[in-house]
Parts: structure tokens; sequence; C-alpha cells
């Protein structure tokens, strides 16, 4: 990003005076660049934290011709009220699904309206950043600082999963790929091996795209027996252990198989957990996680297209399926376990969970036996006559 000398920051309103600053930026690219830096160990927070403040700077210069370092109170009261609904949409919001490069002419820093919850989080991170800058000396005050507090809503049921219907549906998809030629036969492969790290890992896309083979690893438990494990890096640099299930490890055998690699990871492989479709087995080039986000699109799509083949009734099930992403896979394999009665502490620490709240979001089937016993057993009554 590159900004006028005018709106570069360097005579911000609320420039703090420099006898004071303890940073060396002399600009506000330069400011939140040095913010950033603090994040530096971990790629997702990073791009996160970048995205969120870019979309910031972005609205400062292009709608009110300010600078980062200008911005008021009322101004960010205003900027939360856009990230709600980002207008004029044809300069902000990206038409069409389809994730183009950053230097594309068609390319928008939204794709839609955020929801609440995004705004909410965007407001965090801009918080955060304001108040960094402030405690650096760069700024002269924090203009979210003033903000009202609002009360932390209550942890939303989750929504965003597939039904046990739908999740089969994706994987008849899969299994229906095309096999012919080589490159089908390793794109199939990839696909099927995605679903089954996703669903039963429960990863992040994240940490699908940043962990490699060599984090697999087997060790003997207090009986004897064997026991595979997979070590994930996940969110807040936070390691954990994800039971590789005998499932997991013979999808993993059959992935390598594809490739003509043995079938189990060798101590420190540095193989990315996706393997590329194109070039050599042994590239370390890790998936991208745009990459992953068409890999899924695709898959999702095609099993879209299975529904409403079956008729218009169909189309509501099949919207479902084309709106869900990697993170929807996340919240199936939650979901689904807790169906299967798998205890919530478990599903809890194999997700990296900081608290079974968060957790107890995916207890649908609790939700569905309420519904269920409310309307058997708490009735009105009226008189059928008029």
């Amino acid at each position: 990003m590159r900004l006028p000398s005018a709106l570069s920051g360097r005579d911000g309103r609320n420039r703090a005076p420099t006898t004071g600053t303890r940073i060396a930026a002399g600009d506000d690219l330069a400011a939140v660049t040095a913010w950033l830096a603090r994040y530096a160990d971990s790629v997702a927070t990073v791009a996160t934290y970048r995205r969120e403040v870019e979309r910031l700077i972005l609205w400062a210069v292009l709608q009110l011709g300010k600078p980062l370092s200008s911005l008021t109170h009322e101004d960010l009261l205003v900027y939360e009220r856009f990230l709600a609904d980002p207008q004029p949409a044809a300069r902000w919001v990206l038409a069409g699904s389809k994730k183009l490069a950053r230097n594309h002419p068609d390319w928008r820093p939204f794709a839609g309206p955020l929801s609440p919850g995004s705004v909410r989080q965007a407001l965090v991170i801009l918080n955060a950043l304001f108040a960094w800058l402030t405690e650096a000396g760069y700024l002269g005050g924090n203009p979210l600082a003033l903000a009202r507090r609002r009360r932390a809503p209550t942890q939303a049921r989750i929504t965003r999963y597939l039904s046990h219907d739908l999740w089969d549906t994706v994987k008849d998809a899969v299994a229906a790929m095309p096999t012919e030629t080589a490159r089908e036969r390793l794109h199939a492969a990839r696909c099927r091996w995605v679903l089954t790290v996703l669903y039963l890992g429960g990863l992040r896309a994240s940490e699908l795209t940043a962990t490699t083979m060599g984090a697999f690893f087997c060790r003997r438990d207090s009986h004897g027996t064997e026991r595979w494990w997979l070590e994930v890096n996940g969110k807040g640099n936070k390691i954990r252990l994800v039971p590789a299930t005998d499932e997991l490890i013979a999808e993993l055998a059959r992935y390598r198989r594809a490739y003509a690699l043995p079938p189990t990871p060798q101590f420190g492989e540095t193989r990315p957990l996706v393997l590329p479709v194109i070039g050599k087995a042994g590239s370390e080039k890790a998936l991208s996680r745009g990459a992953l986000h068409l890999i899924l699109k695709e898959v999702f799509g095609q099993a879209a297209a299975r529904l409403r083949a079956r008729g218009p009734e169909w189309e509501p099930q099949a919207a479902v399926l084309a709106s869900a992403s990697a993170h929807w896979l996340r919240h199936t394999a939650g979901s689904h376990m807790t169906d299967q009665q798998v205890d919530l502490r478990f599903v809890r620490d194999n997700f990296g969970h900081s608290s079974l709240s968060t957790t107890s979001g995916y207890l649908h089937s609790e939700e569905d036996a309420r519904h269920e016993a409310t309307q058997e057993r708490h009735r009105i009554g009226w008189c059928s006559n008029n």
C-alpha cells in the first residue's frame, strides 16, 4: 500500500509530540508495520490484523480524505456503521465469490457486509492498534477508548455446519470426481485428503496450511498400544495434540501412496500436509489459504450441483453447500462429535478451545430435543370452533 504524502500521517492531528515517541516510525504505515511486527510469529494473526487495519486506512483516505492518525472518535462511530454495510458497494465490495489478487483492477477489500460478530472483532483489533500506538508515543490518544463498553454477548450456538445428510452429499461428490488422467487422480486424492484431515482433525484452515507431514508421530500408551498423534500449532501460538485415528492414518497412507511416497511420514519430514498436484512430491511449498479456499469451493459447488439435479425443491440445501467454507468443516466436525456423545472436554481439547462454553456451541442435538419436548408438551389448545 502506498499513500499520498499529504495522507501519510506525518502531520496527523492526533500525532503525539515526537520528543516522546518510543518507535522510529515517521508515518502511519511505518507505525502499523511496527505494531504488526509484534505478531510475526503467527502468520494467520498478522494476516487478520493487517486486513482490518488496511480496510480502515483505505476508508479513511478514500472516504474522508484523512490519514489514520487524524481519525476522531466520531469518525470511528461512522466506520463501525460502514462495516455493517460498506457503501458504495461498487467501490468497496467484491463482485462475485472468486478471490482476486490485490493488484487486480476488480479487487475490493470486502466480500460483503460484516456480521455483528465480525464488526466487533474488527473494532477489538483496531482498539488494540490505537492503544499500542498511544502507549508507544506515536498517537496523542486512542479514539476508540471513548467507545461505550458493551457487555459481551453470550456464546452463540454454531449454525454454520453441515448436517449428516449434506456431509454425505459432499463425500459423494468427491467419490464421483474423474480419475482418468494422472492429474485428475492426484486432484481427487487431494480433495479427499483435505476433507478428511479437516473433518477428522477439526483443523482450522490456517493450521492445515501451516502443518507439515512431520507433525504426525506415534507413541505407546500406558497399555502398550501404539497411538498416532498430529501436533498442531494453533491459534495464539498454542501447541495441541490431535488424535490421529486409525481411519485418519489409513487415509494418510492412501494419500501418500498416490504420490508414490511411503505410507507414513518420516520423523521431521518437511513436506506440507497437502501436497501440490503439479510439481514434485518433495516440494516444500505449502498450500496457501487462498488455494485451499478454491479447492473447497469446487467441492462444495459440485455437491450443490448434485442436489440441484434432483429438482428445485433441493435448492435451499444446495444453497447451504454453495456457501460453505473451511471453517464450516471445523464446525461440522465438532457438531458431529457431540452428536455422537463424545465428551465435551475431549472435543474442547481436540479443537483447541479455551473454554467449554465455546465447545458447547456444537450441542445441536440438545436444541433439537428441547424443540421436540416443547412442541409435544407445551400447547395452547385453542378450541377448533370459529
